[in-house]
């Protein structure tokens, strides 16, 4: 019987940090998500592309996303499909809310572990509403398993192992790792394909049953009855069987101490032409301000 191989793209959904206004810190030190336009994470979308790569060089592979936030982090779970992923699971439930990267890895770690056995797990190095990039090597490490970070570009895989060139700080390095084995990916790594339209067709109304309301419910079940595809997986804390200690704020040790607003204020600049006599009497006032000399 030939191997399937599970593949797992994960994903996070984040607020979009090129647009932060006064109201994006909730007074306990959180964010507050409302107040930004959500994204995909930048370099879980390098992640998802390495993870459809390896999906293109193993037989019978597939790729689940995972995602862990409220419901709507379902537009992740659709996003990825429309990109090539097979399917996808939105981890939600109150009771994660508040999250350091320990509580949150630890919810993810279960989750991947209710999957079954896995192969590959690819994540992005960092997400952009933390920059810690502590979430992917957690999860390894409470999976034991190996773990390949800065990954950029995937060289080589077999049944077997999987060859990555990772960026370190004086240059690249190729290692070689036995499956199954966690990889996070750097930023320099390929961009993301753009969505396929015949994904986008077919899975456009794919939803969570959270997304259901009691206006469209039998709408919804209608439809997952007879398209049971377009019924995305939504797991809660009791489907994880979790240490609820270990969940949410109760199991963050993270605390905020303090939360600075910095604004950046453009200073006086002055214009000067390009004569000679212009720049020498820019070097003279650099001279006696002491900035230069």
């Amino acid at each position: 019987m030939e191997k399937t191989y599970q593949i797992v793209a994960l994903a996070k959904q984040v607020p979009d940090t090129r647009n932060v206004g006064k109201d994006v810190m909730k007074e306990d030190g959180t964010i507050n998500r409302a107040a930004l336009p959500a994204i995909f994470n930048p370099e879980d979308l390098l992640g998802l592309e390495m993870a459809l790569k390896a999906k293109e060089q193993l037989k019978n592979a597939k790729v689940t996303v995972v995602t862990m936030g409220p419901n709507r982090a379902a537009d992740i779970v659709r996003e990825a499909i429309y990109r090539g992923a097979d399917d996808g699971f939105v981890i939600s439930d109150r009771k994660f809310a508040g999250s350091d990267t320990l509580a949150t890895s630890y919810a993810i770690s279960l989750a991947i572990r209710k999957l079954g056995h896995v192969d590959l797990i690819f994540g992005g190095r960092q997400a952009i509403d933390g920059d810690t990039a502590q979430v992917g090597p957690q999860i390894a490490e409470k999976l034991g398993l190996p773990q390949i970070t800065y990954a950029e570009e995937l060289v080589a895989l077999d049944s077997d192992s999987i060859t990555i060139k990772r960026r370190i700080k004086d240059g690249v390095e190729v290692v070689k790792s036995p499956m199954p084995v966690l990889v996070t990916v750097h930023g320099n790594a390929p961009v993301c394909r753009p969505r396929i339209a015949k994904q986008l067709l077919k899975y456009k109304k794919a939803c969570i049953p959270g997304e259901a309301t009691a206006d469209n419910q039998a709408v919804c079940e209608e439809m997952w009855t007879k398209r049971p595809y377009l019924k995305l997986g939504e797991w809660h804390a009791d489907d994880l069987n979790p240490d609820e200690s270990r969940l949410g704020l109760s199991g963050s040790p993270t605390k905020v101490m303090a939360i600075e607003n910095v604004v950046l204020v453009g200073k006086e600049n002055k214009q000067i032409n390009t004569d000679e006599k212009s720049i020498n009497e820019l070097v003279q006032e650099l001279v006696k301000t002491h900035i230069i000399g």
